[in-house]
């Protein structure tokens, strides 16, 4: 579950299909639908790899140490 209120969330897994899924690397276990994701700018690249968040408050966590959440996933 989010941290942060549902409008900001990417979770409702339930329509989506396994492709476009990943899982949060800050929220360990959380489901994100990418398109979602992407259309509220819950995502970042780092070394090649696209990482998608569960809600607004990953982003920062990820960018403060992205080898660490990079590693979780």
């Amino acid at each position: 579950m989010c941290h942060n209120d549902a409008d900001t969330c990417s979770t409702d897994t339930a329509a989506a299909t396994a492709d476009e899924t990943a899982t949060c690397p800050v929220m360990a276990g959380t489901p994100v639908v990418k398109a979602v994701a992407e259309a509220k700018g819950l995502f970042r690249d780092y070394e090649g790899q696209r990482y998608w968040f569960c809600c607004a408050g990953c982003g920062p966590a990820f960018d403060a140490d992205p080898a660490k959440y990079a590693l979780a996933i």
